[in-house]
């Protein structure tokens, strides 16, 4: 099965007004060139840091404007799409950093919300803590889509192998990786870590990847990237916002594990 995806390369965004109209500015072009299935970034309705801190814009998610304007434009688009993620409010004074895909009607198929926290410290001055402000989530997803079945993930959760390998051998032929990767971590393992995370369960990635300057402190590296099973790149956003057109083909997933099952010859071990 063949599918034409639009990965949209935002920039971070002080508000959900101004994110919601870049979306949407982004969504319209991705539609008029054909595609059908859109993905935005991490953090894609707005992303604002403290120090090491995430502040960015958050609401109930009933009450979401830029989910719920997602939602609005999925449906008179008739297009579904991936919210790469949102901070969605939680309990005292900590929200999650949340995914949700979106049907071409504009409800809500699935929920994910980001497991393992960003908390480093790659230099004396650059530190994050997500989990400062963050409540970390707990649920592996795998949904049904038109374009096959996908495995949820967010940015950080990249660098744990054994969630993918989980999600793969539950059946998910897509894994989607929305993020705000930071430049630094970007230039030196951003392509290598996604093309590993195909090649080693047999599935596309799709990682629609924020690009720019963080309000408050910090940048996104861009790069969106589509991967195919094989390893090879279909294609890279580069440096600058935009929308990243792409085919997929689930006949490529057959094709990879038919060469390499390596996904049915998990063994147990000791120490």
């Amino acid at each position: 099965m063949k599918s034409t995806i639009g990965l949209l390369q935002t920039s971070p965004q002080p508000t959900m007004e101004s994110a919601l109209h870049e979306m949407r500015t982004l969504a319209q072009a991705a539609c008029e060139s054909g595609a059908r299935f859109l993905a935005t970034p991490e953090y894609c309705g707005g992303l604002v840091s403290d120090g090491p801190k995430l502040v960015p814009p958050h609401a109930l998610e009933e009450d979401h404007d830029y989910l719920n304007g997602v939602k609005i434009f999925a449906a008179e688009q008739e297009v579904w799409i991936l919210v790469g993620s949102v901070a969605i409010t939680g309990p005292e004074g900590r929200i999650f950093n949340r995914s949700f895909l979106i049907d071409s009607a504009g409800r809500v198929r699935s929920r994910y919300t980001k497991i393992h926290m960003f908390d480093i410290q790659l230099s004396e001055t650059e530190v994050y803590r997500e989990s400062a402000s963050v409540e970390a989530g707990s649920q592996a997803v795998v949904v049904d889509s038109p374009i096959g079945s996908i495995g949820h993930t967010i940015c950080y959760d990249l660098r744990f192998p054994g969630l993918y390998r989980d999600l793969a051998q539950a059946g998910a032929q897509i894994l989607v990786v929305p993020a705000a990767f930071t430049k630094k971590t970007g230039e030196v393992h951003w392509h290598v870590l996604n093309r590993a995370r195909a090649i080693e369960n047999s599935a596309y990635v799709i990682a629609p990847c924020a690009v720019g300057s963080v309000p408050g402190g910090g940048e996104a590296y861009g790069h969106s990237l589509v991967v195919d099973p094989w390893g090879s790149i279909v294609a890279d956003g580069g440096a600058d916002t935009g929308v990243v057109l792409a085919e997929i083909d689930l006949a490529g997933c057959d094709r990879a594990s038919t060469r390499i099952p390596s996904l049915t010859h998990d063994r147990k071990y000791s120490f």
